[in-house]
């Protein structure tokens, strides 16, 4: 039992497990926020370009007591892409942030020992020819 307990302590201490939880503790967070930017600021939006629509009430009664409200999935496939693109650009921001430094940014690598010694014997014979 104790070496299943540290098993999972190790597991849970992982960086991809904090990672994963941060996700979803930050998923969740963000959520309200693009159903509130969908619903009152881009669903409007769209609706007046398309003369007034307004998509969560778009449904159709095909039988009797039978409504299929499309337009609800319609504001849920909008919300889902807005999502997306936000998420695209915040975990852009991170990564850009995380980057390792450049290889302009490094110093350059000594030459080989062989390039060294050709210099060296170089140098040499200009001192001889001089």
């Amino acid at each position: 039992m104790k070496q299943m307990w540290e098993e999972f302590k190790t597991f849970a201490v992982k960086g991809n497990a904090l990672d994963l939880a941060i996700g979803v503790i930050i998923g969740a967070a963000f959520s309200p926020i693009v159903s509130t930017l969908v619903e009152n600021v881009m669903m409007p939006i769209i609706g007046y370009i398309t003369a007034g629509v307004d998509f969560s009430s778009l449904a159709v009664t095909p039988v009797e007591s039978v409504e299929i409200k499309y337009g609800l999935f319609l504001n849920a496939i909008v919300q889902f892409l807005i999502t997306a693109v936000a998420l695209f650009f915040l975990i852009k921001g991170i990564n850009m942030m995380r980057k390792p430094a450049t290889a302009a940014d490094a110093a350059p690598p000594p030459p080989p020992p062989s390039e060294v010694y050709l210099k060296e014997i170089r140098d040499a014979l200009v001192k001889q020819t001089s």
